[in-house]
Order: structure tokens, then sequence, then C-alpha cells
């Protein structure tokens, strides 16, 4: 006799017209249960959806319905779905892009009644208002008497057209997992039409104002980091997250492999965001005597702090740039020490990641290909490079259209008109 099914173990059984469904309880986003079905081509397809399913049920995980409010289909798909598929830097803006403004505004609507004309409207709404309206502050008074600050008026500050195309990016991914998973046969976030944003011209220090940032950070306990900055144009996590192991003083390179970042309260090593950023990058001389330098002075403080030198937990070992306790240097700490330098130096305030803006203006002035800036910066298209630093190419052009003068013997001749 066979074994009787346990409550809730699930069915899989053989339809009509050829397919496969399994059936098993799962909970609902309001903690009831209820049945749900899912189909495939195969016997094995359908087991794995089942096994998925059921693995979701045991975690206490809601299951996705068509019909489910959209602000419980994205607590489902935050929660199940995108911490496997996004870094965790991008799943904590993404939370935070959902609870403050997506959830409030398009919450209560349907899944499956979704429609374009409702993410266009939450998208024009949410560009022209302001975010402490959006973030649902004295919602009880009237759209006209309005105030979101201690000082009694509007604050003003708008979105920028980098988060509406960010918002956008979130209804964009959950709505095609949606789809992935046949509950809605559409993605309406991706009929509607991006959101441009305006590229602003990038101020970088030129090489007066580089030399004398870096002359006044010749006395700090980082001045290699520093320098590095400038010459590499390194990201912030990725400088912090270099070990010794990643550089090799006799060849002069190092292997840009980790970053590390603050994700809530936590500082969390992982590995860069693209594979483009997983690079080796070449050192100018001055950058490996530097190098050299701050390790015999990270051996000093060694010996000097004593049993006080403790890495923070789960942190890389032999860290290049470290506190004077051998911990983790929090990234947003970089930015307080370069507007100290900025101040002392006397040049115009600049933030840590204006210094790769630097790296590149100053590799373009010295007639160093846009190829070649991809590389060192680990950026994941040349067109990205080129867009960037357009602005700045135009000496590089000039000289390019010397060069060809030089290369065809024109320099100084005229050409020779014919006879009437």
């Amino acid at each position: 006799m066979a074994k009787r099914r346990a409550n809730g173990e699930g069915t899989i059984t053989k339809r009509k017209d050829g397919r496969y469904q399994a059936a098993a309880y799962v909970y609902r986003p309001d903690g009831t249960r209820t049945r749900k079905f899912v189909y495939g081509k195969t016997r094995e397809e359908v087991a794995d959806k089942l096994t998925e399913m059921q693995e979701q049920t045991r975690q206490g995980i809601p299951a996705a319905s068509s019909t489910m409010a959209f602000g419980d289909y994205l607590t489902y798909w935050l929660a199940a779905i995108a911490p496997e598929r996004l870094k965790p830097a991008t799943l904590n803006s993404y939370e935070g892009l959902s609870r403050l403004y997506i959830r409030p505004a398009l919450g209560k609507k349907r899944l499956n009644r979704l429609s374009p004309a409702d993410v266009r409207r939450f998208l024009s709404e949410f560009k022209s208002s302001c975010l402490c309206c959006l973030r649902g502050a004295d919602k009880e008074r009237p759209e006209d008497k309005r105030t979101c600050c201690a000082v009694g008026r509007c604050c003003e500050r708008r979105p920028s057209a980098r988060t509406v195309q960010y918002v956008h990016a979130v209804l964009r991914s959950a709505l095609q997992q949606a789809i992935r998973e046949e509950l809605i046969a559409r993605n309406v976030a991706r009929i509607v039409e991006t959101p441009t944003v305006e590229r602003k011209e990038v101020r970088p220090l030129d090489t007066g104002e580089a030399r004398a940032l870096l002359k006044t950070a010749r006395s700090h306990r980082l001045y290699a980091l520093w320098l590095l900055l400038v010459s590499t144009g390194l990201r912030r996590g990725e400088v912090l997250g270099l070990t010794w192991s990643d550089v090799d003083l006799n060849a002069g390179t190092l292997r840009v492999r980790r970053n590390v970042q603050r994700i809530r309260r936590e500082l969390i090593f992982g590995t860069p965001k693209t594979m483009r950023s997983i690079r080796t990058v070449s050192l100018p001389r001055r950058c490996v005597q530097a190098l050299t330098q701050h390790r015999v002075a990270q051996d000093r403080e060694r010996k000097i702090a004593g049993p006080k030198w403790k890495p923070a937990e789960g942190q890389p070992t032999g860290l290049i740039f470290t506190t004077s306790t051998g911990r983790v240097i929090d990234p947003r700490g970089l930015n307080r020490m370069l507007t100290i330098l900025c101040r002392d130096a006397r040049v115009p305030r600049v933030r840590v990641h204006d210094l790769r803006h630097t790296c590149a203006s100053l590799l373009l002035a010295q007639g160093v290909d846009a190829r070649t800036i991809m590389e060192t910066l680990g950026h994941s298209t040349i067109t990205m490079t080129l867009d960037t630093y357009a602005h700045v190419m135009g000496t590089t052009l000039r000289a390019a259209a010397d060069r060809m003068d030089d290369a065809l013997g024109l320099d100084g001749e005229e050409d020779d008109e014919p006879a009437a």
C-alpha cells in the first residue's frame, strides 16, 4: 500500500494538455495560508518549482500571486529573489527606495492591475514633489498648507534625476521577476520611457591643484592612499580593501579584487560590481616609494599599539590602509579627511570620487588614449569613459590634429592655388 502524503507535502499531477502541475500550501503576505499551483513541461521542472516554493514556505516567506497588492509583491521580491541577484549595497538602496517612495504611492495597487499610466503618473509626481512630502510628512494637512520642516515651510528639495532613474529601475526589476513567475503578461515599467539624466560637468582638480593637495598631504599618515587615489583613479572602497598580497612592489603593480562598503551599520567586504573592475593597475614610481614607506610606518604603528592592534572580525589579513589600531577605515571617514586637506591646501573642496576624475583628466592631458584610461579606471565600457570625460578631451583632440599636420609635413605650408 502506498504511503500517505503528509499534510502540506504537495502533489504533482499530469494535465490533459500534457503539462505537469504541482500544488502546495503557501503563506500569503497577511500570514494566512492558501493553495498555490505551479506548472512545467516536465515532471522534473515542476518538482524543482515545488521544492523552491516549499522551502520559501518553511522560511516563512510569502508566496506571490497575481492578485496580491504590489506593495506585498515588492516585500516578497526583496526578501526572496533580489538578495540572490543583487550586490548588498544595491539591495540596500532598492529596499530604501521601495520603503520611502514606491510602496507609499503604488503599494495598494493590485499587481495584475498595475498599468503604464500608473507608473508614468507616479514618476511624474515623484520628480516634481519635495522629498519630505514624499516620505509622508504632515500628510494630514491640506496640500496647500503642508509643511515639511521644523522651520514651518516646505524644504523644496526635489529628487535628483538619477534618483528617479533608480526608482524606475526598481520597478522594472521587480515586475520582470513577476513575468518570469508567470504572474503578469507584460512589464508595464518597461513600456514607460526611462527618465533622462543631464550629466553634470565633472570639476576635477587641475595639475596645480593636485600638486598642492599632495604636497599638503605629505605629512598625513595616509599620504600613500591620497597619492594612489590621484595617480591610479581607484574607487574609495577599492583602495580601502587593498591588502599587501594585492601589491607587487618589485613589479610596480597592484591587483584590484575586492572593495569595502558601509551597509547600514556594518562595513562589508565584497567583490567589485563588474568584471571590468577586477583589474591589474601599473603603479608610478612615486606610488611604489610611498607604499614602501607606508609599510615601514605601519609596522612601527603595530609595535607601538601592541595588544591594542586588533583587526575587525571578518577583515582580510594584511590591509594596507587601517586605523592606528589595525581596523578597517570607514569609507565615510575619507571624505572628512579630504575636506580638511582641501582646506589646508587652499584648493576647491572635492569629494574622494572627484580624485578619480582628476586622475582621468591628468592622463588625458598627457595624451593617454581613452582605452588605456578605461582599463585603468575599471569602467565597464569605453562609452562610459568617453561620455564622462568628453569635456576635458579638447586638448587631446587638438594635439591629435597637430600631429596629423606633422605626419603629413604640412606645417607652415600653403596649398598651391592653380593659376586662373
